[in-house]
């Protein structure tokens, strides 16, 4: 015999259930076309949604935040202004001004795409992105994670998709892309129906880290292991997970002198591989 489901009544207003509504559309939970409230329901009793505080924030700390929007925009830092921006509208402490003067701000600061991809990426909706370069070739994505990331000053869309053709990275790596977000001007963006993964790709990379580096370095998000090595005075050992090597090589780069990368043999060659050009460069030669 089937069980039949338990229910309940929600006593709320019709503003209150509009409200409702909207936040079961922002997350997906859907019965068709239209929200479903007892499916948000369902997910925060789950724990799939975590209810918190969000009216604990001093008048101080709103308007010095919103002081940072202008401030960032006049510098050209937009993007940095954007991420206050949708920062601050997640706060019920804003007055209906405010909250207007924001969402304004947002919707002429983004083309109607990149409003949808951060939709998407709320709901872990899986989308297709479709988008044409400066040279007019056309490309088609399947993305089924995604996150907005900085990247030595620029925003870009990390992402996991189906397609690997012409991703330079090692195989471990070639589902994720890294596309710079300035760089799209148009961009088609439809929802598919797929699983949204967790993450990206990721693999260990072992370093050791010699002299001052050793001592100066600070902890990572990414890191996984940061210690020092019981046999090797003054060498300390970081693995840090990495989902791209095009950006962790530049960044250890520059400390190339007080940094080797041990593991895995892969990303070691290409470091090798760039080490070798860098003396070619400067008719360097060793036996």
């Amino acid at each position: 015999m089937s069980r039949k489901g338990q229910s309940i009544t929600l006593s709320v207003s019709e503003r209150d259930k509009a409200e409702l509504e909207a936040i079961a559309l922002e997350f997906g939970m859907k019965w068709g076309d239209e929200p479903n409230i007892s499916k948000l329901i369902k997910a925060i009793a789950q724990r799939e949604l975590i209810v918190g505080k969000n009216h604990d924030w001093q008048d101080s700390r709103i308007r010095a935040l919103h002081r940072c929007i202008a401030a960032l925009t006049d510098i050209g830092q937009v993007e940095q202004a954007e991420i206050i921006a949708n920062l601050l509208l997640e706060r019920s402490e804003l007055s209906v001004p405010m909250r207007k003067e924001i969402e304004g701000f947002l919707n002429h600061s983004r083309p109607s795409w990149r409003l949808q991809v951060d939709h998407y990426i709320l709901r872990e909706q899986p989308f297709q992105l479709s988008y044409q370069d400066a040279a007019e070739r056309v490309f088609n994505f399947t993305v089924r994670y995604a996150k907005i990331t900085p990247h030595e000053k620029r925003q870009y869309l990390d992402c996991w998709c189906e397609e690997t053709e012409g991703n330079l990275d090692i195989p471990e790596l070639q589902h994720n892309w890294c596309f710079r977000l300035d760089n799209i001007h148009e961009a088609s963006v439809t929802e598919i129906t797929q699983k949204w993964f967790s993450n990206l790709d990721e693999i260990d990379v072992e370093m050791h880290l010699l002299n001052r580096l050793a001592f100066a370095y600070q902890s990572k998000p990414e890191d996984k292991t940061v210690e020092w090595i019981p046999d090797k005075p003054k060498v300390k050992q970081v693995i840090r997970r990495v989902s791209n090597t095009f950006w962790f090589i530049r960044e250890i780069m520059q400390y190339s002198s007080d940094c080797i990368v041990v593991s895995p043999d892969n990303v070691r060659s290409l470091i090798k591989q760039k080490l070798i050009t860098l003396c070619q460069h400067y008719d360097l030669t060793f036996d």
